[in-house]
């Protein structure tokens, strides 16, 4: 059993874009397959697939990389678990973090559900701040 599958899905995808793979699974869950949406809205992924398998669905990533054969690089440089089972973070509208100077997604959980921090600010709500990609 995993005690944080958030963390053990960046893991499972900085994994997979250090070894140039094209794609990475994982179990599926709710709030996974929330934060792979965002990912595939914001541009840092190509594509999001469930796959029905028993006895859990799976969740398959497509990554996405920039530039040709030698040079090529994930459009992923980073990602980090703030939120942590043993160490909630709470933040409020105003707080919402910006990152890499508006370059980065900060990922939260709010009344509205799992959104980006730009669309919280704007709906003028705070929440749990999950984990911050660049």
């Amino acid at each position: 059993m995993i005690s944080d599958p958030i963390a053990d899905m960046l893991t499972r995808v900085r994994n997979a874009l250090m070894a140039g793979r094209p794609s990475v699974s994982m179990p599926s869950s709710g709030i996974k397959l929330a934060i792979a949406k965002l990912l595939l809205e914001e541009g840092f992924i190509t594509g999001v697939e469930v796959l029905p398998e028993k006895p859990q669905p799976v969740l398959s990533l497509k990554l996405k990389y920039v530039g040709r054969r030698r040079s090529r690089r994930p459009v992923i440089a980073g990602m980090k678990r703030v939120s942590r089972p043993g160490r909630r973070i709470y933040t409020q509208r105003s707080d919402i973090p910006w990152i890499q100077s508006g370059m980065g997604i900060a990922i939260l959980s709010t009344p509205k559900g799992v959104i980006t921090g730009r669309r919280a600010r704007r709906l003028g709500v705070g929440g749990e701040v999950l984990c911050h990609v660049w």
